[in-house]
């Protein structure tokens, strides 16, 4: 079976001229291979993708969502481990199948191969490709400055395994003024993001008047995630790169970065930020 989201190692400290032995918790780092099937079509492997596990189901839905397989909210008819009775324990619960009614939003491409927990590739193949998918308008939702400062404390304050692990990214959905919706912790933050995105599918709880806040920088692929599922405004603890600043504009969606205190830079759409 799948192990949780730490694992325990035993470990030498040295800490100048003393030596030490303990034993330290980790974030875990596994695979997980995702399905897809629908009548008339069996499961077939698509992507797998290097995770924490935990909120596997969310994080397949997310997926989904991110790459326009699941654009209706009926899309997915269900999601679940993989019960092949080929594959070991272990590797059940690293496998999930999604199951549509019928054909996904979007015709699946040849499999993507593996996506690690540091790269956030996404699976899409090219940047013009996502420049020409057709994106239903963001929610220009407004929230004040001093919320917009508030909520990397807030998205902190959610995240468990991180104060033990020091190892994990987090992504949450919060209201305006600044309650948590939901937060997920994983080893990689573009799995984060489709955690929360893919709770929202699956709970058909509505993204309007939400904004995304994400630890550490922001590539690109966060910017298409949130364009995706139709959020207005991300708000992060670091930096983003210039390809995230140009997908912002572009699908005008407020991007905030170096959020620390009382200090925040605004990278787009600064007039959803309200002084």
């Amino acid at each position: 079976m799948s192990k949780g989201p730490t694992t325990r190692f035993k470990v030498e400290v040295q800490d100048g001229a003393k030596t030490s032995r303990r034993e330290d918790v980790v974030v875990t780092e596994e695979p997980l291979e995702l399905r897809l099937e629908w009548p008339g079509r069996p499961a077939e492997p698509l992507v797998v993708t290097m995770r924490t596990p935990g909120a596997d189901f969310e994080l397949a839905a997310g997926f989904c969502l991110a790459e326009g397989f699941a654009v209706r909210p009926d899309a997915i008819s269900t999601v679940a481990y993989c019960t092949d009775v080929k594959l070991t324990a272990e590797q059940q619960f690293n496998t999930v199948t999604v199951s549509f009614d019928g054909p996904p939003d979007r015709e699946p491409p040849q499999r993507y191969g593996v996506t690690s927990a540091a790269c956030g590739v996404c699976g899409q193949q090219s940047l013009d490709e996502l420049a020409e998918r057709d994106y239903d308008p963001v929610d220009p939702v407004q929230v004040p400055l001093d919320v917009v400062l508030r909520l990397p404390d807030l998205l902190r304050e959610a995240q468990p395994t991180f104060g033990r692990t020091g190892g994990l990214h987090a992504a949450g959905l919060f209201t305006p003024d600044g309650q948590k919706v939901v937060v997920r912790e994983d080893v990689g933050r573009h799995n984060a993001v489709d955690k929360v995105v893919g709770w929202s599918v699956l709970n058909q709880r509505s993204r309007k008047g939400l904004a995304l806040v994400v630890s550490g920088r922001m590539g690109y692929e966060i910017i298409q995630k949130a364009v995706a599922a139709g959020l207005g405004m991300i708000i992060a603890v670091g930096a983003p790169s210039s390809l995230a600043v140009d997908l912002a504009r572009r699908f005008n969606v407020t991007l905030v970065g170096f959020t620390r205190g009382e200090r925040c830079v605004i990278y787009s759409a600064p007039e959803r930020v309200l002084r």
